[in-house]
């Protein structure tokens, strides 16, 4: 009988959600919600981390199931005023995680990402990394220790999670009294602003209570500038992940001593030598000449979104009847195809030899499928071959990679 995960639900009701927004600012007239390469940013980032978190997510439960087994300081029973208790000890843990995600270098390393947009709608909601997953599931380890059991754990998360996914719009205005109780999609804008007054202001997820009571409340007053206080100048899906962690790296090279090393890597950013991202920005960015560019052929690259989502669709819901190959050939494929996406807004050069090594990866995977693997030097002749004749890297550069002048 083949196990279909239903989650696998939550990702088309995601884009219905996202549609619904993007019809809603086109009614009320608010086209600049959404940014084009800005949004695809965004839903490549939450792509990978939903495909990565497949193959984590079955660890951490059984690391929940573990800690309330053996440590669990008390055994919490299942009744209705639990639940409130739950909820409300939930969003606290969140409170400190959030926080400290904003206060320690290296915890922030794996949030940053989430503040990178400099547009503020449900896509936002999914910019999150793998590596902030991993350290959020430790957070919530707290959770089952205090002993509340692993089934009321696991359904409270996904609660909170939900919730937290409609607080990221601006179309929807002040709440009056309900912002006195809640965080609504106003004050988590507050959170994501990059104004002087707004930093470092309402980590709450559901609740305001938190922010009240340790001083970081603020109601929003003018219009909040998303963003990072020092944005990041690409759209690179590699870059937008480990540039803060190359900007740790760095300056801790400048360091001799370990202590130093580590008052960085456990030190405030806003301690960080603001000169390093610029740097290696130099290093490892391409840098564009002015005026800026857009990038025009959108058809090709709306095509690989819409391949990543169905793929990750059929991966998520078939994922426990999958073999071994088919799990790496699926997540090693939409990995490529989300790098593919951000080379493609930042006009890279390499990505005609990424798109040829994920086309042989295909064949490669297919032959071995049909058991005639031998074969599998033969689309590689046949790219050679079509590159000599017909040069079809210049074709590739001068029909997918166009662009315009903004």
């Amino acid at each position: 009988m083949i196990q279909l995960n239903y989650l696998a639900f939550a990702i088309p009701a995601f884009f219905l959600f996202l549609y619904l927004e993007y019809c809603l600012a086109i009614y009320l007239k608010k086209p600049e919600v959404f940014k084009y390469e800005s949004s695809i940013a965004n839903l490549s980032i939450g792509i990978a981390e939903r495909l990565l978190n497949l193959f984590i997510s079955a660890s951490f439960y059984s690391l929940f199931y573990w800690v309330y087994e053996n440590y669990a300081l008390f055994h919490i029973p299942n009744t209705w005023w639990v639940w409130v208790l739950l909820i409300l000890t939930t969003d606290l843990v969140w409170y400190w995680y959030h926080r400290l995600g904003h206060q320690v270098n290296f915890l922030w390393a794996a949030h940053i990402v989430h503040h990178q947009s400099e547009e503020f709608n449900l896509t936002v909601s999914a910019r999150i990394t793998v590596f902030q997953a991993l350290i959020r599931n430790i957070f919530w380890c707290v959770i089952p220790f205090l002993g509340f059991h692993l089934a009321m754990v696991i359904t409270i998360l996904m609660v909170h999670g939900a919730y937290s996914f409609f607080t990221h719009t601006q179309l929807v205005g002040k709440l009056g009294w309900l912002e006195h109780i809640f965080i609504t999609p106003s004050l988590h804008g507050v959170h994501h602003a990059s104004d002087d007054k707004y930093l470092d202001k309402n980590y709450g997820d559901v609740f305001v209570f938190w922010d009240k009571l340790f001083g970081t409340f603020q109601r929003e007053e003018e219009a909040p500038k998303y963003g990072l206080t020092h944005p990041v100048k690409s759209y690179s899906f590699l870059w937008q992940h480990f540039h803060y962690y190359l900007e740790i790296l760095e300056a801790c090279k400048k360091e001799t001593h370990l202590k130093a090393r580590l008052k960085i890597i456990f030190g405030n950013p806003a301690t960080l030598d603001q000169n390093i991202r610029p740097i290696l920005e130099k290093r490892y960015l391409q840098q564009k000449a002015e005026p800026a560019y857009r990038f025009k052929f959108r058809v090709y690259l709306n095509f690989q979104l819409l391949l990543c989502v169905a793929l990750l669709s059929f991966f998520t819901a078939f994922y426990a009847t999958l073999q071994l190959e088919d799990k790496l050939f699926s997540a090693t494929f939409i990995m490529i195809t989300l790098i593919n996406c951000g080379a493609l807004l930042e006009q890279r050069k390499w990505i005609y030899y990424l798109e040829c090594f994920r086309l042989i990866l295909l064949f490669a995977y297919t032959f071995w499928k049909f058991q005639i693997f031998e074969l599998v030097m033969l689309p590689v002749v046949i790219l050679v071959i079509l590159e000599n004749v017909f040069r079809l890297s210049r074709l590739y550069r001068q029909y997918l990679l166009r662009y315009e002048k903004i």
